[in-house]
């Protein structure tokens, strides 16, 4: 199993052990175990080891690039790495080869990362359970038959698995987070823009996010240092988490509109009640302009109407390569009409404007990540699975989902911090986790 960032890169400058070693230890671990929980949809050996070597000796020079130098990572495979296919989880793209990076692939390159390969997700970032019908149906670390949740299922799986010790994923309405949170690990979620989408294949220019999944709150933040645009000169780096006393924790009304598992319900319960006795003071809001489902079905349609347009552009008229499914999901929104696009657009706006009102008076808001604990492939998809995650994309805010709680299968809980203030969010998550302990 892949170990942390600090574990790893203690070692590395030591020579024990060194990325090399790793990298060839973890490829064997995938060519082993990743047939039967299909991660990876490319497994780039050679790269790997290439990036690897380069790591190994500038590690011996005493010139690492930093704490990501020598690390091993994987990719969900909508985001371009130049030289490997970028397949967005479809038949159409399956071979389909771009000759450069993403933005965010550069930044983890620049920053010495090993990138394993490229992860499997649900076809065209879509869905919520990576039951992938080109690349496999993806298996949840935890327990056999399961879903690893979706989009970015591959991502959280491989984390789960330790098949790297850290991924990417893009979360349009909850992709990072929810696999995140049926995986028990990791996810985050930033604010809009913060962290760069060039050349990530898209499913909603208007709600897309590219976001890291980890195992530990410190793992996460150190990668999303990596990927988010440099702060302002004015920022102060925090490099000691923030105190839990006195903050101001949201509970949303809303959350009593959303059928919580028993399990779920009791861990938000709990979380709450830890939270407080640390010191937080849980002040009870009314988001008024967000009704979860609502908000969920509004994002679902800009989502189909903006996949819509670049599919189209990308492949013509007929959606060949798509599956009969997807391409009907997109078609949707000429079946429903403008009036009902436009209304849907301004949902999310009167949603945003809603979230950013709340910030006025509280510091983050506590929510569920999802209603649900993991369930079997052959269970449905819960239609308000995306109900607790979709508020973060709609208000364009960033979301930290973390595991705590559940029963046989771990519950996950969020936090919503104002547009911006990620790094914050992710410092208050390493405050979280240590408390929590």
């Amino acid at each position: 199993m892949a170990d942390s960032v600090g574990i790893l890169s203690e070692g590395f400058a030591s020579g024990e052990p060194n990325p090399i070693d790793t990298a060839e230890a973890l490829l064997s671990s995938i060519a082993k175990d990743d047939p039967e929980l299909r991660c990876f949809i490319t497994v780039d050996r050679e790269g790997a080891l290439r990036a690897a070597a380069g790591s190994r000796d500038r590690h011996a020079a005493r010139r690492a690039l930093g704490p990501l130098d020598g690390i091993p990572v994987a990719v969900k495979d909508n985001i371009d790495m130049a030289g490997l296919p970028c397949t967005a989880g479809t038949a159409a793209f399956r071979h389909r080869i771009p000759d450069r990076d993403a933005s965010v692939v550069e930044r983890l390159k620049r920053a010495g990362a090993v990138i394993l390969g490229k992860l499997n997700m649900h076809e065209a970032a879509f869905g919520g359970t990576t039951d992938n019908p080109v690349f496999g149906r993806c298996m949840n670390p935890l327990l056999p038959g399961y879903t690893p949740g979706g989009s970015s299922g591959g991502s959280g799986a491989a984390v789960a698995a330790g098949f790297c010790t850290a991924a990417l994923g893009t979360d349009t309405m909850g992709s990072v987070r929810l696999p995140a949170a049926y995986c028990g690990i990791w996810g985050f979620k930033p604010t809009n823009g913060e962290i760069q989408a060039n050349g990530v294949v898209p499913l909603s220019v208007t709600l897309d996010t590219v976001g890291p999944l980890a195992r530990t709150a410190a793992d996460l933040g150190i990668l999303a240092e990596a990927l988010l645009e440099p702060a302002p000169r004015s920022h102060v780096a925090i490099d000691v988490p923030p105190s839990l006393a006195a903050l101001r924790v949201a509970r949303p009304q809303q959350v009593a509109a959303v059928a919580l598992a028993p399990a779920v319900a009791a861990a938000y319960e709990a979380f709450l009640e830890r939270l407080a006795a640390i010191g937080a003071e849980i002040v009870p809001i009314n988001l008024s302009g967000w009704e979860p489902s609502t908000a969920r079905r509004a994002g679902l349609l800009v989502s189909e109407a903006e996949g819509l347009v670049y599919w189209r552009a990308a492949l013509g008229a007929e959606l060949p390569g798509l599956s009969l499914g997807l391409a009907d999901m997109l078609r949707y929104p000429e079946r429903a009409g403008a009036a009902r696009l436009a209304a849907a657009y301004k949902t999310i706006e009167r949603v945003r404007l809603s979230c950013l009102a709340a910030f006025r008076e509280v510091d983050v808001v506590a929510l569920p990540t999802a209603a649900e604990t993991s369930f079997p492939h052959e269970t449905p998809a819960p239609t308000g699975q995306a109900d607790l995650t979709a508020l973060a994309n709609l208000a364009r805010v960033p979301a930290l989902a973390l595991p705590f709680g559940g029963g046989g299968l771990p519950a996950s809980m969020q936090l919503l911090a104002p547009p911006g203030e990620d790094r914050r969010l992710l410092a208050l998550g390493r405050a979280v986790e240590a408390a929590l302990r």
